[in-house]
């Protein structure tokens, strides 16, 4: 099953505040592995087939640095199309000698992880067969065990590296949240997903389709951590795609039914969790 094609609601383009916006192409460009799209002074988009939108990055006229321990952004993921696709990428990061900080089989995915200049966390994965996926109780098996990197590194075609495979999506996004209680009845009731994992009461995985997870909140910056400034580093935004018309109206009435924000800015549809995390809902 595609998890990342309508009727099912999943994430489909993260925006970022960075400081040096030089500086954040030049990292996702010769990196990452991404292709910019369109590029002025203090904004660029960028992709990995040359057409669509994964990322969006701008540096804010007045923008600081990262701020510590706040709720916004704790990691954004690249789902690869393929397991040969995330050696490669392992190899060309060992190559370049950038800084991973770890890499974790997690039994329904494989992943690596890293920060770009700002701090902004990002995931690059690849998903397991959902055939190999376990469930217990209607939540997914997915722990954090030690990745087989020497085994990734063998099935690889060898090719020299010309950046992300045109397939590569945005797979999840990974939210610091101030609590999860009322944040999970914004994403559960407002927005439709379901819980589908659990790490005891400090962090949770939500989908819809039974994904493994569309949406994770965490509360590891601490119960009640504050929103950033508005011109810090950090998470701008990020894009849900909704399948209709119809079911992003549905969705805009359940947030209201919640008393969740909403609003229309610029023919978009804009909310925002508990946490102040802006999403837009795009069709």
């Amino acid at each position: 099953m595609n998890f990342h094609r309508k009727p099912i609601t999943f994430v489909s383009q993260v925006n970022l505040k960075v400081k040096n916006i030089k500086r954040s192409v030049k990292f996702y460009k010769e990196i990452i592995g991404l292709k910019v799209l369109e590029e002025t002074e203090r904004k660029a988009q960028l992709s990995a087939d040359g057409k669509k939108v994964l990322l969006s990055i701008e540096q804010p006229s007045d923008v600081i640095t990262k701020q510590n321990r706040t709720v916004g952004l704790f990691h954004f993921a690249l789902l690869l199309p393929n397991r040969s696709d995330l050696g490669e990428f392992l190899k060309h990061i060992l190559q370049v000698e950038y800084p991973l900080q770890g890499g974790a089989d997690h039994l329904v995915s494989e992943a690596l992880y890293l920060s770009d200049p700002d701090g902004n966390g990002i995931e690059i994965y690849c998903d397991r067969n959902p055939s190999e996926w376990v469930w217990k109780r209607n939540e997914v098996v997915m722990p954090s065990e030690e990745l087989d990197v020497n085994d990734l590194l063998e099935n690889i075609e060898g090719k020299e590296w010309s950046g992300l495979p045109v397939g590569t999506i945005v797979g999840h996004i990974h939210l610091h949240v101030s609590e999860l209680k009322k944040n999970q009845e914004f994403y559960i009731k407002g927005l439709g997903f379901e819980v589908v994992s659990r790490y005891d009461n400090h962090a949770i995985f939500m989908s819809e389709g039974k994904y493994h997870h569309h949406v994770a909140l965490n509360i590891w910056n601490g119960i009640g951590a504050p929103q950033p400034p508005i011109n810090s580093v950090g998470l701008e935004s990020f894009s849900l795609m909704i399948a209709s018309e119809e079911k992003r109206n549905k969705i805009v009435t359940q947030l209201k039914n919640i008393g969740a924000f909403v609003k229309e800015e610029h023919g978009s549809i804009i909310t925002a969790d508990p946490s102040g995390n802006r999403i837009r809902l795009i069709i």
